[in-house]
């Protein structure tokens, strides 16, 4: 489940810009020096991580899940995040971590919550040509957990001319292409044609560059890459645009507050072909580290909150070493208010984590990112 192309994460517009411009190419401000994101990256992971595993019951899903009056952003929108962030982490992290662990965990929680398929078949059914179960349902799929009920529905369905014509964002229709690629049929269109219609495809001027443009901009490329596994789906002009004026972008963002999205556009900047752009990442992971509150979680804007660490820590029954959750620690923010952050930062910082540990040992430090086959 993924945001619109013109709404922050809550669904709400999103229309606060960055305050400054940047030079194209030049690191925010605040500098740091070489290696200082994985210095914080592996803390952040963690305890992000942590935070959401803590909260685990914040995502689940209500008895009245099917009736038509329930508030999907409010109840299967964050439970399908939670499935297709944690299942990036897993990816992006090396087995026997208790990273890669803790997310496993997660995807497996979500799937319990959607009855293992079977509540998505009768979302399926009640909207057949609704793109939210389906991109739901696919986040399961790419992690390889499936139901066979739901894909004999979806299968016809997906064939109509009535589901290649939906109406929508190009940004949104780039997600269902993912999605259908994702369960395994052929996709309605050709993501090349779409993706020129989007804000990012189309190149557009860099000072444009504002709230819901940057949301559709990070979405474009998740839904382009596949959440960061293929980044050479990214086009050499695209590529080239991203590294240029990325670091404006998030310098811009880190000013106004807007750390949600600063951490899409870290996830972005780590999702890209070839090296990661070490000068930004060396940049802007230390300030978003300092943002992120004790207990882990990450707001989505505004000024942070900053008190002493929680004294009482103890170790979760039946976790893996080395995930913690602060004991009777208040959370800072409401669950609503930093939600999506706190998964984006996890997302943003597995990522990270392997692009940098890939430029020093090869190997992406155990995972893999893909790459595409025309």
């Amino acid at each position: 489940m993924t945001t619109t192309a013109t709404q922050g994460p809550k669904g709400r517009p999103e229309n606060r810009a960055p305050q400054r411009q940047a030079h194209p190419g030049q690191a925010p401000r605040g500098h740091a020096s070489p290696g200082a994101a994985l210095t914080v990256l592996p803390h952040v992971l963690r305890t992000a991580l942590a935070w959401t595993d803590a909260h685990r019951a914040e995502f689940a899903l209500p008895d009245d899940v099917l009736d038509p009056r329930t508030q999907v952003n409010a109840t299967l929108k964050p439970l399908g995040e939670l499935a297709q962030l944690c299942s990036t982490v897993r990816t992006a992290t090396a087995l026997g971590t208790p990273e890669h662990e803790v997310a496993g965990d997660l995807v497996t929680y979500a799937w319990e919550q959607v009855s293992r398929g079977a509540l998505l078949l009768e979302l399926l059914r009640a909207e057949p040509f609704a793109a939210y179960p389906y991109e739901i349902y696919a986040a399961f799929a790419g992690y390889g957990l499936r139901h066979e009920g739901f894909e004999a529905l979806a299968r016809p369905l997906t064939a109509t001319r009535a589901w290649a014509h939906t109406e929508q964002h190009a940004n949104r229709q780039l997600g269902l292409i993912n999605s259908e690629r994702r369960v395994g049929v052929l996709p309605h269109t050709d993501a090349g044609a779409v993706l020129s219609r989007t804000w990012l495809g189309g190149l557009s001027e860099p000072w444009t560059f504002e709230g819901p443009s940057g949301y559709a901009l990070t979405h474009t490329v998740f839904h382009l890459t596949d959440w960061g596994r293929m980044p050479d789906r990214v086009p050499e002009k695209t590529d080239a645009y991203l590294r240029t004026w990325l670091p404006a972008w998030a310098d811009g963002c880190v000013e106004s507050g807007q750390w949600d999205l600063t951490g899409e556009l870290l996830a972005v900047a780590s999702s890209l072909p070839g090296p990661a752009p070490r000068e930004l990442l060396d940049a802007v992971w230390p300030v978003l580290a300092e943002v992120q509150h004790a207990t882990g979680c990450v707001p989505e804007t505004g000024v942070p909150v900053h008190e002493d660490a929680p004294t009482g820590v103890r170790v979760q029954q039946n976790a893996p070493t080395g995930v913690r959750e602060h004991e009777d620690a208040p959370d800072p923010y409401p669950f609503i208010d930093c939600y999506h952050s706190t998964l984006v930062t996890a997302f943003a910082a597995a990522l990270s984590l392997r692009s940098l540990r890939s430029l020093t040992d090869g190997s992406g430090s155990g995972s893999v990112r893909e790459r595409h086959t025309p």
